[in-house]
């Protein structure tokens, strides 16, 4: 029943949805190539952990830490060490282009060892490096845990993740990432979905705004724009220009169907090809019982069980739906929900629909 309401919901929304009626900005569908982020890495520890951190099977936790206190002047040997009230993490981040020093940004914290939760505890400071093992960011901060764990032992109660959490704005930017827009006389656009038409509208776009030949399409998915003399001093101020333009985008029609859980999600003027459909259910259920047979008291007989099969066939009536010329997604699926179809049955109907070749659209299945 909740699958049905999810569906329904979802396909009478999508019934009642206006077309767009205004075009789409560039920036939503394009991007600037180079223009992206960077992911960083460290691996650091985690303390003031109550008893909940790793064990003394984690030996590395203890050699990291026997490290630490080393650099600190402090000796100590790691095999007289606890280390339940600590844990060793790995730390990821993305950096984003353009950041600079002094920028903070979230961190993520997983357990690596056999920690069982991180609920409060504190990041000490670790570096963040990127894959050409470069240090641009440092980390530290209170772990923000997204479940926990209450009780103890087998009488005990576990909440999503306890081994990982989030330390929010917890890392500062220690240094600038490359720059991300090179200087030069061209600078390519690379949509985030290619489409060879889309990508030709694209370009027709600046060429009306900038003038025939400032920008020509590479391929389905790059766009390449030449900087007009006049904007060669003032590259941010063209891109900020370009970004701002609007076109009409075009995208194949699709259907993502999700099985598991009903849904059923479509674009709005998805058109039928004129077809009849005939659906209906057949329903057989065999019974069995078994019947006990008792002797009379004092005989020579022997209890026997006797099963007794009753057989029930089920035919409901079926469905008859007729689609005229130029019916769309929207009418099937409300001439379907009028008679009582479920979500399972709309969802047959669609791959029927696309496998006779009454439907064009692209079908998705999760």
């Amino acid at each position: 029943m909740p699958a049905f309401l999810t569906a329904a919901a979802l396909l009478s929304l999508m019934a009642v949805a206006p077309a767009a009626t205004s075009g789409t900005r560039i920036k939503e569908i394009a991007s600037i190539e180079g223009v992206r982020d960077n992911q960083l890495l460290g691996y650091g520890l985690v303390v003031g952990l109550n008893g909940t951190g790793d064990k003394r099977q984690t030996f590395f936790s203890a050699q990291s830490l026997a490290n630490m206190l080393e650099r600190m002047g402090v000796q100590v040997s790691p095999s007289a060490m606890q280390v339940r009230n600590m844990a060793a993490v790995m730390l990821t981040a993305n950096l984003p282009p353009y950041a600079q020093p002094g920028t903070r940004i979230d961190v993520q914290a997983s357990a690596i060892g056999d920690a069982s939760n991180l609920q409060g505890g504190t990041l000490i400071l670790t570096p963040l490096k990127a894959a050409n093992g470069e240090v641009f960011a440092v980390a530290q901060g209170a772990v923000v845990t997204g479940g926990f764990v209450a009780g103890r032992g087998g009488n005990s109660t576990t909440v999503n993740h306890p081994t990982a959490g989030r330390i929010p704005s917890g890392a500062i930017v220690e240094r600038a990432p490359p720059s991300a827009l090179k200087p030069g006389a061209r600078i390519n656009l690379q949509l985030r979905m290619a489409d060879f038409t889309t990508s030709a509208r694209l370009s027709a776009a600046v060429n009306q705004r900038f003038g025939d030949g400032t920008a020509r399409c590479e391929s389905a998915g790059l766009v390449s724009v030449a900087i007009p003399s006049g904007w060669t001093d003032k590259p941010v101020e063209f891109i900020a220009e370009i970004e701002g333009l609007t076109l009409d985008a075009d995208r194949p029609a699709r259907i993502i169907i999700n099985e598991r859980t009903g849904t059923i999600t479509a674009g709005s003027g998805i058109r039928i090809r004129p077809a009849a459909i005939l659906h209906g259910n057949l329903h057989i259920a065999v019974e069995t019982t078994l019947n006990v047979s008792q002797p009379a008291p004092l005989s020579s007989g022997q209890t026997v069980t006797t099963p007794t099969v009753n057989v029930a066939a089920k035919e409901e009536q079926a469905k008859n739906i007729h689609l005229r010329e130029g019916a769309t997604i929207e009418d099937l699926v409300r001439a379907l929900t009028t008679v009582g179809s479920t979500p399972r049955d709309i969802i047959a109907i669609l791959q029927n629909l696309k496998a006779a070749g009454a439907l064009d659209a692209e079908i998705e299945v999760l």
